[in-house]
């Protein structure tokens, strides 16, 4: 059996119960090195054998998995954060599918919502924003040129960037292009929610330059939208005035 398990966005202490479970009952661990905390390790038990996917291809992991299977062993797959967003599992899946090799998923909290906890956001604001976009900047792998981020950006949601830190320069020019103001507020989280995290608050107009003055090329998330300015409507959830199924209003 082969259990996907999100790692969470950082902090060893945020994976869930169940991928901690997992984790501690897996003979073998595949992780993905280059992002996934190394702390998660101490969840193994003695005597797992530990690989390192950074280090390794697709058909390396799909052979590491065959001898554990060949074994009866149970192999866990360690991806960062939730292993549904830039992941690259689908094409595990498949191959896993073709060699009648059991698995499921065990999801893990993203670093987008790393992220707006860190930055103390709702990303979804009564009157400001009711969307939060997730796309990456095209870069060495395109994205379809329907989700460009000028396209995306005629939107003016809420809007999060995954592995676009080394792409500012070219991100804030269609970000303006695309129609959000010079003013909008905009942040660069970095290594969110693991305890070297660090901050950067400013707004489209200075983004590139927030970047590159404080050296940052990856492992950080771009957040834009005015969910992170002072104007936003109060909800009506709780408002006295508003009848739920659960209670009247009661003015």
């Amino acid at each position: 059996m082969v259990h996907f398990v999100g790692a969470g966005s950082g902090a060893a202490d945020l994976i869930t119960l169940r991928g901690a479970r997992l984790l501690s009952e897996a003979d073998v661990v595949i992780y993905a090195g280059s992002l996934v905390n190394p702390e998660l390790l101490q969840y193994c038990k003695a005597g797992c054998e530990i690989h390192n996917s950074a280090q390794m291809t697709l058909e390396q992991v799909i052979a590491v998995i065959q001898d554990a299977e060949r074994d009866q062993k149970t192999t866990v797959r360690l991806h960062t954060g939730d292993s549904s967003i830039y992941g690259a599992v689908r094409e595990q899946f498949d191959n896993l599918e073709e060699l009648e090799i059991a698995y499921d998923v065990c999801p893990g909290v993203s670093s987008f919502c790393g992220a707006a906890s860190s930055l103390k956001t709702e990303y979804t604001l009564p009157d400001v924003s009711q969307t939060v976009i997730i796309t990456r900047a095209a870069g060495r792998t395109p994205v379809p040129e329907r989700e460009s981020i000028e396209a995306l950006a005629a939107h003016q949601a809420t809007m999060v960037l995954f592995l676009s830190t080394s792409l500012t320069e070219q991100l804030q020019k269609d970000l303006l292009n695309g129609g959000y103001c010079g003013d909008t507020p905009a942040a660069i989280v970095y290594k969110a929610t693991w305890p070297d995290e660090k901050i950067y608050r400013c707004t489209v107009d200075t983004l590139h330059k927030t970047v590159t003055e404080n050296g940052l090329t990856k492992t950080s998330l771009i957040i834009v939208g005015r969910c992170m300015g002072d104007a936003y409507l109060r909800s009506m959830l709780y408002h006295p005035g508003f009848t739920t199924e659960f209670r009247e209003a009661t003015q």
